[in-house]
């Protein structure tokens, strides 16, 4: 009697896991591995004076710092777009819906153009804020602009396949128990959509940490005020400093992996959480 062999459209284990780990070793870990063995013709005493100069650590205080104001930005008005776009019914829905991919679809150079002319002072928004004394563009407020607008769509489009699958009767069997709409919102919604969230939050946050196209044309790339970090590694190459750019690269690589660690333990703590209520 011959065994029966659960089908599969891939070939067997053993090839599949061979190709998997010949295709990351190929995309991620030769160029990771490049990065940190250029980095150790640097002595440890010249590899802590590269990455801790005032410079570089104010390049690392703005990159991770905007990067995590935008995909909070970014989880905080995704939920609420991809709300809108789930629940309720209005014209020029579709439209909507496409416009949130642009940023996929945009060239993150022509995206940073775009926003510098509309945030300069003669620009259709920038003029407006000018009276006020409010200034985007060439400022870090502009950089935040910039990696809010690219990283919308993560969010957006994490969230909303699990409202799709959020069943309304769940909220009206709150309702009828006499709970308010917050009280449904905080206790039953949050919790279904939390790990989506996080999940949106993260891949928001690493996109925006390596951004460079649409930063550039808006951030101002002035030292100590608006230069982000993969400008200053461009910089460094761009001088034959080799070794001292993968240096602040695999500073910047190792505290982005941190970063979503921590963002990965929360995600798994929380769908955790939710799976014991």
């Amino acid at each position: 009697m011959k065994l029966l062999r659960s089908s599969s459209v891939l070939p067997g284990f053993g090839p599949a896991l061979g190709f998997t780990v010949f295709y990351l070793s190929l995309v991620v870990l030769i160029p990771l591995s490049a990065a940190f063995i250029k980095t150790f013709e640097l002595s440890w005493g010249e590899f802590v004076d590269v990455v801790t100069t005032p410079r570089v650590l104010a390049s690392y205080k703005l990159t991770f710092g905007a990067s995590l104001l935008g995909a909070t930005l970014n989880a905080f008005f995704g939920l609420i777009v991809a709300w809108v776009l789930v629940r309720y019914t209005f014209p020029g829905k579709k439209l909507v819906d496409a416009l949130v991919d642009l940023p996929f679809a945009l060239p993150t150079a022509v995206a940073g153009i775009t926003l510098s002319a509309l945030y300069a002072k003669n620009g259709w928004i920038g003029s407006l804020l000018e009276p006020h004394g409010i200034k985007v563009a060439y400022t870090p407020v502009g950089i935040v602009v910039a990696l809010t607008f690219i990283g919308l769509p993560f969010v957006v489009r994490t969230v909303q396949p699990v409202l799709e699958d959020l069943e309304g009767e769940v909220e009206e069997a709150a309702a009828s128990l006499g709970a308010s709409r917050w009280q449904t919102f905080h206790r039953v919604i949050v919790p279904s959509l939390a790990p989506a969230l996080l999940t949106g939050f993260a891949l928001a946050f690493a996109r925006a940490v390596g951004e460079y196209g649409s930063v550039i044309f808006i951030a101002g790339n002035m030292p100590m005020v608006s230069e982000i970090t993969p400008l200053l590694i461009i910089t460094k190459l761009e001088q034959y400093e080799y070794s001292q750019a993968t240096a602040i690269a695999v500073v910047m690589l190792v505290l982005s992996f941190l970063l979503l660690l921590l963002i990965n333990l929360l995600q798994w703590w929380s769908g955790n959480r939710h799976v014991r209520k």
